[in-house]
Formats: structure tokens, C-alpha cells, sequence
């Protein structure tokens, strides 16, 4: 054997070490334990955890069961498919075109409305709705299904509020 021989095996096996993953190059996450129809929401069973090179890990990578359960599914899920957090959404509870119905509150005051919801939402999203009296479209937070609380600044935009009404 030549010394060219030698260095070029020396070199091969320690390029093959640096690249071979051991126990310390794994991480674990979440992965679903058969194939998920697109919009199912998430269950405990649903859900194994699988050890994966850390190489094909960055931060969308969901590790926790608690950061998907309850989440709905944005598309098809295969087995053994990595989770990640743009897979999943909050379940919808206001659907785009529904009556909701709009709250607002203010210190001795609630009031309450039946709107039409502009966009679909899950709970803690802001949508825009629009008041069939009115018809103007208001901000609001989905905060149970068909139910929508109206914020403060968005309800007294415009020209139309009492303040700037002539006598």
C-alpha cells in the first residue's frame, strides 16, 4: 500500500465519522401516529414521538404534545410525518359569511349586535365584521363560536360616532 492509499483511507473514515449521527445528533418530535385528514383537530392518540437527526430540526418543529393538541390540521398529515407549527392552526369558530354575534363593553355598558363575519377565525383571532345596520365593517376578537367582542378604538372610528354628530 502507498502512502496516497493510506492518507485517502484515513481521510474517508474520518469524513464518514464527522457525518454519521449518534445518539447526541438525535432529537425528539412529535409526529402523527397515521395519516390526518386536512381540518381534523388533534388528539393525545394521534400523536407519538420519534427521534430524528437533529439536521431536520429548526423552529417550526413541534416537540410538545400540548403545542398541538386541540390545534386543527391546515392539510393532509401523513404517519411518521415531522410536525410542524405552519401545519396547524387554531380550530375555526366563526366561518366567513356567518352571523355572529357582536359584543362590546365598556365601564356600566354592553351592548350587542348581530354582524356578518368577512373572514373565519379561531378563538383570540381578529376578524373584520360587518354591521348590516350600519354597513360598516368593524375589527373584532373571536372569542367563542358565532361570538365576536368588539375593541374599544375600532367601534369609534369614523365619522358616524357620537362625538362628531351634529345636534
Amino acid at each position: 500500500m502507498t502512502a496516497r492509499f493510506i492518507l485517502a483511507l484515513v481521510f474517508c473514515t474520518l469524513a464518514f465519522s464527522a457525518f454519521a449521527q449518534t445518539a447526541d445528533n438525535q432529537g425528539e418530535v412529535l409526529v402523527p401516529t397515521h395519516d390526518i385528514a386536512r381540518g381534523t383537530v388533534i388528539a393525545d392518540g394521534d400523536l407519538t414521538i420519534k427521534s430524528v437527526p437533529t439536521l431536520r430540526l429548526n423552529d417550526g418543529v413541534i416537540r410538545e404534545p400540548s403545542d398541538a393538541v386541540g390545534r386543527e390540521t391546515k392539510r393532509a398529515l401523513r404517519a411518521g410525518e415531522v410536525l410542524r407549527a405552519s401545519d396547524l392552526k387554531r380550530p375555526t369558530l366563526v366561518a366567513k359569511g356567518s352571523a355572529v354575534t357582536m359584543t362590546f363593553e365598556a365601564p356600566g355598558m354592553s351592548l350587542s349586535a348581530v354582524g356578518r363575519a368577512m373572514a373565519e377565525g379561531g378563538e383570540g383571532d381578529t376578524i373584520a365584521v360587518l354591521n348590516p345596520t350600519s354597513y360598516r365593517q368593524v375589527m373584532a376578537i373571536v372569542t367563542a363560536p358565532g361570538t365576536v367582542r368588539v375593541t374599544g378604538l375600532s367601534a369609534a372610528k369614523g365619522p358616524n360616532n357620537i362625538a362628531s354628530a351634529k345636534p
